[in-house]
């Protein structure tokens, strides 16, 4: 993967409603991912199209209901937040025509969307069907909720959940993924992705740390991330830390 242009690794939301993330393709130099998170008020509605690009709209906190020309669905007892239970995923496929409503005082929500030519069907996910795994040990312990998980019926797009622990480390070992690679039997070691660290820190004082570098160390940036920061990952290593009791 080659970045076209430098620009920003941290992006600090923009404004305190509506849609304070916004990581745009066109922007970044990035082939596929789009990435946003909304804040909507009760009754609110977000009208849209998909067209030729696939969706993945994730519950941050509190609840909705979306119709849909290939269906309608709606939570009920959505999550407070992200750390009060697992998530809700709703995948839209491309030429989808929606309408979501916001069913609680607030609602929050991140969605990343691609371009795609394939044809997936409609999905609306309940936490209970997301699979929960907890990776590494001691102070690199963390637990990932698989949203749309790697194999999920879809063309370009995963989700995953990170549970950080305060003082622990997370995407550790350092690993990459922008590069395609197989192994002698044709199974795939290496996935090439572009990927965003959207962050929810649960104390105003928390923050994250997280190293962005190649191998040359043509790419080598340290990023301090707050709560509602973005890190984008166009290539190479990006472990990092969190810290929300100091």
């Amino acid at each position: 993967m080659i970045r076209d242009k430098k620009y920003q690794l941290l992006a600090k939301p923009s404004s305190e409603s509506g849609i304070y993330q916004s990581i745009l393709k066109e922007e970044t130099g990035w082939q596929f991912l789009n990435f946003q998170a909304r804040l909507m008020k009760r009754g609110e509605k977000w009208k849209g199209n998909t067209w030729e690009n696939e969706y993945a709209v994730i519950l941050l906190g509190g609840n909705y209901s979306v119709k849909t020309d290939k269906g309608n669905f709606e939570t009920i007892n959505g999550r407070k937040d992200v750390f009060s239970g697992i998530a809700h995923s709703l995948y839209l496929p491309r030429d989808t025509e929606f309408e979501l409503t916001a069913e609680s005082e607030v609602l929050d929500i991140a969605y990343g969307w691609c371009e795609t030519d394939e044809d997936h069907p409609i999905c609306f996910k309940s936490p209970e069907e997301a699979a929960i795994e907890i990776r590494g040990g001691d102070n690199a312990t963390r637990q990932i909720n698989s949203l749309l998980q790697p194999g999920f019926d879809c063309h370009r797009l995963v989700s995953v959940e990170v549970y950080t622990p305060s003082g622990n480390w997370s995407s550790f070992p350092a690993h990459k993924h922008d590069t395609r690679k197989f192994d002698e039997d044709g199974m795939v070691t290496e996935a090439c992705l572009e990927e965003t660290y959207f962050y929810k820190i649960d104390k105003p004082q928390g923050f994250a740390i997280q190293q962005i570098y190649n191998d040359d160390r043509s790419l080598d940036e340290i990023a301090v991330a707050r709560n509602n920061d973005v890190v984008l990952v166009p290539e190479g290593y990006h472990p990092g830390g969190c810290w929300s009791r100091i």
